[in-house]
Parts: structure tokens; C-alpha cells; sequence
């Protein structure tokens, strides 16, 4: 049986460069123009550029180590078998679309190895090069390097039968035992034997049982849960254990509000940590922020607006009996320099200890990016992600490979890790009716 033959464009390779050894046992082809194409990205700022620089480098240290020409193709790991292909010197003349561009080019070049009987599979991120491969008769794949699916991540709070005896005991002594019960993902579980006699508790995978959820303090910065993902959200906000948290909802569902408040709460009147820093990927992604006027803070506002919006309701929010207070309590909390607003661009390189950090539209950041901001995080430090897979604004990015999804598949079952899906829209009946029907 003769191998597949995948071939790769641009837009495979720029999303996620280690793609060259993904395609175990099989040819891999890269169509000289795609090599082209990439090229010109080098010299850019931003993801793409990165890749396309990775790429390079990872082509040379191939043929460094093996020895082998591109136009012969050589063997690297997991048994794939490497080439770089030109356009075929006997031209089929009946290929039914114009060939203009590289991406054009590189179907062209697919086109032509379908012809002389190779087993060929177009992968391509971009869903228009995949319709026009499939209109010439070729078999096309998508790429992604993270197996979740967005449906896979929502109802979480599982619901978990049980007699109205053990109920009691649970509110008794505060735990209940789990071993029978199969988790795929959450934590949270709505414990009951009918709708009249449910509580909410947590999952405590070490200990193989229910806890139930420690009250809340009696002020979060004026918020108080609205419903049940909520709650279990400000649990896995305020839970100094829980080291990486990823909260995800649709607009109004109060993401960055929850955890901006919990921010508040664990800097200012706890001191648990020393700083919040918040950051949102400045769109588009990975350009510099210098195409508006004035200092970096000046440049940042326009950004961060969304983040200053909500700390003005939580301001006012706060036991605030006069008006005015509210903007007296923000000019507090700017002066104390324990806020501080970034842009995702700038946190690589640093390290960012016993910190409260924040990544709002969380979504826009590849697998890469998201990699990179954890990984700035230092001793003591929480890390919330939030973001709505299905609202990508990013390119080769969709709502199954974002860095939230990929976060989520890869830290899912660590016990310092935990998400919670926010289903319901709260800012207003409104944008509740909007998110749904819009």
C-alpha cells in the first residue's frame, strides 16, 4: 500500500510550524511557492512572522542532519518523508482554474501529483482553497493541533444522583464519597436526589469525593453570583490553589468582571498578591500598538477600555453612598500601582511573580501565545484566561485550535487547573436577547 501524500500551503505552516512531523508515516510535500510565500512574511512583527522564521530554520537543521536534497525528499521523525516540490515540467493543460497566486500554485502542484496516481490529501486552514481543491477532485483536511471541540466544554456542572439521606449527611460533614462516578472534565457537580434537594459541591479528584463549596466572603467588590456558573466560578477565582483558571461565555455572561473583581479582592484586601495585570491581545494580532499617538498608557486606553468600564461598575459598586465616590475609589486604585494594563505583545521576556494576571479575549492568542504568557508567570502567581472560542477575530485561528481550547485540552485533570463555561448573559435582558437571536 503506497503512502499518502499531504500537501501542505501556507497557511498550514504559519498557524503551527511543527506541522512538517504531524503526518506519522506518510509524504509530506511543500510546494516552492508556499516557501515563497512564506518568505515574504519574515520581515514582519507578529506570529505569522515568527513561524515563517521557524519554518526556515527547521528546513536548513533537516538537511543539515540528514544530508538529503529537497527535490528528492529525505526522512525525518515519526517516519515522514520530507520534500520540497516545483511545478512538474509536463504541465496538464485541462486544469479548470486560473492559476494566479501561490496558494493557486501550490493546488496546481497537488493537482498535477493526483495525476500521476500519488494518493493526495490538500491540507489548508483557509475553507476557500479547500472548496476549490475539492472542485478539482482532490481529497482536503483541515489542520489542528488540539483535538477539543467547542460543545465538548459547555453544561460542566454535571448533575449527580443521589438519596435524600446522603444529602443530608453531606451537609453534615461536609464531604460525600465519588467513587463511583465517571469525570471527563469538570470539577463542579450538582449533587441531589430531585430538583427540591440539589447543592452544588466540588470534586476533589486526590481525595475521590464531594466538597462543598467554602462561602463566599461576605464583599467581592460589590458582585454576587447571578446563577450557578457564576458560583462556581468565583470558587475557582478566589482559590489560591487553582494556579491557571480559564473562564469562557459569550458577551455579558461576566468573564472579566468576576475576575476582575476576585483580582480586587485578593490584592487590595487580602494582599495575597502583590499586583493585578491585565492584558488583551492588541488586534491585529501581534501588531505594534505605535499607529496611535501619545505615550504607551495613552496607546493602551483605547485597548483597555472594556477593562476600565468594568472597574468604574465595580467602583461604584462597592458601598459607595455619595455620588463621586465611585471616581475617588478608581483614582485610588490607579495611584496605588497595583493595576497595571499591558499588551500581550509585551509580556514575553518577562517574569511576572505573585501577580494576579489577567487575559481578557483570550481566544485571539494561538497555542503559542498562550504558552508563552503562562509561562512568564513566577512564584505565587494565578493566571485567569477569558475569551469566547466562537468569537475569533484572529487568523487560522477557529473556535477548536485557539490557545483557549488548546489550554484547556492540555491542562484539563492537572489539580491546578480548572474552567468554568458561563452560559447565561447577565448585563441586561437585552444583551441576552441579542446574544441569542443575533
Amino acid at each position: 500500500m503506497s503512502r499518502k501524500t499531504y500537501v501542505l500551503d501556507s497557511t498550514v505552516l504559519l498557524y503551527d510550524p511543527t506541522a512538517l512531523s504531524r503526518f506519522e508515516g506518510a509524504q509530506v510535500v511543500i510546494p516552492l511557492p508556499v516557501l515563497e510565500e512564506i518568505d515574504g512574511k519574515k520581515r514582519l512583527v507578529g506570529e505569522a512572522s515568527r513561524n515563517a522564521r521557524l519554518i526556515s530554520r527547521q528546513l536548513r537543521d533537516y538537511q543539515l542532519q540528514t544530508g538529503g536534497s529537497f527535490d528528492q525528499g529525505f526522512s525525518i521523525e515519526n517516519g515522514v518523508h520530507l520534500r520540497v516540490q516545483m511545478f512538474l515540467k509536463n504541465a496538464l493543460s485541462h486544469f479548470p482554474l486560473p492559476v494566479e497566486g501561490p496558494k493557486d500554485k501550490a493546488l496546481f502542484i497537488a493537482y498535477q501529483l493526483k495525476s500521476q496516481g500519488e494518493d493526495v490529501i490538500f491540507v489548508s486552514k483557509d475553507f476557500l482553497m479547500r472548496l476549490k481543491a475539492e472542485g478539482v477532485g482532490l481529497k482536503t483536511q483541515d489542520h489542528v493541533n488540539t483535538a477539543i471541540m467547542l460543545d465538548e466544554l459547555k453544561a460542566q456542572i454535571q448533575k449527580i444522583e443521589r438519596s435524600k439521606a446522603e444529602i443530608d449527611n453531606f451537609f453534615k460533614d461536609g464531604v460525600l464519597p465519588a467513587e463511583d462516578v465517571n469525570y471527563d472534565r469538570s470539577r463542579y457537580c450538582l449533587l441531589g436526589a430531585d430538583e427540591e434537594n440539589q447543592v452544588l459541591s466540588r470534586y476533589c479528584p486526590k481525595k475521590q469525593h464531594f466538597a462543598r463549596l467554602p462561602s463566599l466572603p461576605k464583599d467581592i467588590w460589590g458582585v454576587t453570583p447571578l446563577n450557578q456558573e457564576q458560583r462556581c466560578a468565583l470558587d475557582l477565582l478566589l482559590n489560591d490553589n487553582i494556579k491557571l483558571c480559564v473562564l469562557l461565555g459569550q458577551a455579558g455572561t461576566g468573564k472579566t468582571l468576576l475576575a476582575l473583581a476576585c483580582g480586587l479582592r485578593k490584592v487590595f484586601d487580602e494582599g495575597v498578591y502583590s499586583k493585578i495585570l491585565v492584558s488583551r491581545p492588541i488586534m491585529p494580532l501581534g501588531k505594534d500598538i505605535g499607529y496611535l499617538p501619545g505615550s504607551k498608557e495613552e496607546k493602551l486606553y483605547h485597548w483597555m477600555q472594556p477593562i476600565y468600564d468594568n472597574l468604574e461598575y465595580l467602583c461604584g459598586s462597592t458601598g459607595c453612598s455619595k455620588p463621586g465616590e465611585e471616581n475617588e475609589t478608581l483614582k485610588w486604585i490607579t495611584e496605588s500601582k497595583k493595576i497595571e494594563m499591558e499588551a500581550v505583545t509585551y509580556i514575553r521576556g518577562r517574569s511576572l511573580p505573585k501577580m494576579f494576571i489577567i487575559i481578557d479575549e483570550a481566544q485571539n492568542l494561538s497555542p503559542h501565545e498562550v504558552k508563552t504568557v503562562i509561562s512568564r508567570a513566577g512564584k505565587g502567581t494565578k493566571v485567569i484566561l477569558t475569551g469566547d472560542p466562537s468569537q475569533i477575530d484572529a487568523p487560522y485561528l477557529d473556535k477548536h485550535s485557539n490557545g483557549l481550547s488548546y489550554t484547556i485540552e492540555q491542562f484539563n485533570g492537572h489539580p491546578i487547573f480548572g474552567y468554568m463555561f458561563l452560559d447565561t448573559t447577565e448585563r441586561s435582558e437585552l444583551a441576552a436577547m441579542a446574544a441569542d437571536i443575533l
